[in-house]
Protein backbone atom coordinates (compact mmCIF):
# COMPACT_ATOMS: atom_id res chain seq x y z
CA UNK A 1 0.00 0.00 0.00
CA UNK A 2 1.40 3.43 -0.91
CA UNK A 3 2.52 5.72 1.89
CA UNK A 4 0.47 8.91 2.46
CA UNK A 5 2.74 11.05 0.24
CA UNK A 6 2.90 8.60 -2.66
CA UNK A 7 0.55 7.23 -5.27
CA UNK A 8 0.44 3.98 -7.22
CA UNK A 9 0.66 4.12 -11.02
CA UNK A 10 1.47 1.65 -13.77
CA UNK A 11 4.33 2.34 -16.18
CA UNK A 12 4.71 0.00 -19.15
CA UNK A 13 2.59 -2.61 -17.34
CA UNK A 14 4.74 -2.42 -14.18
CA UNK A 15 3.33 -1.09 -10.88
CA UNK A 16 5.26 1.87 -9.51
CA UNK A 17 4.94 4.02 -6.41
CA UNK A 18 5.79 7.71 -7.02
CA UNK A 19 5.57 10.95 -5.09
CA UNK A 20 2.14 12.52 -5.11
CA UNK A 21 2.08 15.59 -7.39
CA UNK A 22 4.79 14.27 -9.73
CA UNK A 23 4.81 15.55 -13.28
CA UNK A 24 5.61 13.37 -16.27
CA UNK A 25 9.01 15.10 -16.43
CA UNK A 26 9.71 14.25 -12.78
CA UNK A 27 8.66 10.64 -13.34
CA UNK A 28 10.95 10.33 -16.37
CA UNK A 29 13.79 11.78 -14.29
CA UNK A 30 13.09 9.28 -11.49
CA UNK A 31 13.20 6.44 -14.01
CA UNK A 32 16.41 7.89 -15.54
CA UNK A 33 14.74 8.20 -18.95
CA UNK A 34 15.97 11.00 -21.19
CA UNK A 35 13.01 13.07 -22.39
CA UNK A 36 14.18 13.41 -26.00
CA UNK A 37 13.03 10.85 -28.55
CA UNK A 38 10.26 9.34 -26.41
CA UNK A 39 6.48 9.36 -26.47
CA UNK A 40 4.34 9.24 -23.32
CA UNK A 41 0.71 8.19 -23.09
CA UNK A 42 -1.44 8.46 -19.99
CA UNK A 43 -4.54 6.28 -20.08
CA UNK A 44 -4.18 5.88 -23.88
CA UNK A 45 -3.89 9.65 -24.49
CA UNK A 46 -0.66 10.94 -26.04
CA UNK A 47 0.84 13.79 -24.01
CA UNK A 48 2.96 16.19 -26.11
CA UNK A 49 6.53 16.71 -24.92
CA UNK A 50 5.92 20.38 -24.19
CA UNK A 51 3.31 19.32 -21.61
CA UNK A 52 5.47 16.84 -19.67
CA UNK A 53 6.45 19.44 -17.06
CA UNK A 54 2.91 20.68 -16.51
CA UNK A 55 1.04 17.35 -16.65
CA UNK A 56 0.64 15.84 -13.17
CA UNK A 57 0.37 12.07 -12.89
CA UNK A 58 -2.67 10.92 -10.91
CA UNK A 59 -3.19 7.84 -8.75
CA UNK A 60 -3.94 4.70 -10.78
CA UNK A 61 -2.90 6.30 -14.09
CA UNK A 62 -1.57 3.88 -16.69
CA UNK A 63 1.44 5.27 -18.53
CA UNK A 64 3.19 3.96 -21.60
CA UNK A 65 6.68 5.33 -22.28
CA UNK A 66 7.96 4.44 -25.74
CA UNK A 67 11.39 5.20 -27.16
CA UNK A 68 11.27 6.47 -30.73
CA UNK A 69 13.78 4.92 -33.10
CA UNK A 70 14.68 6.40 -36.45
CA UNK A 71 15.99 4.49 -39.40
CA UNK A 72 16.18 4.45 -43.08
Amino acid sequence: MPSPDTIQVTVNDQPLEIAEGSSIAALLNTLDIRPNAIAVEINHKLIPGDQHTSTIVQANDRLEVVTLVGGG
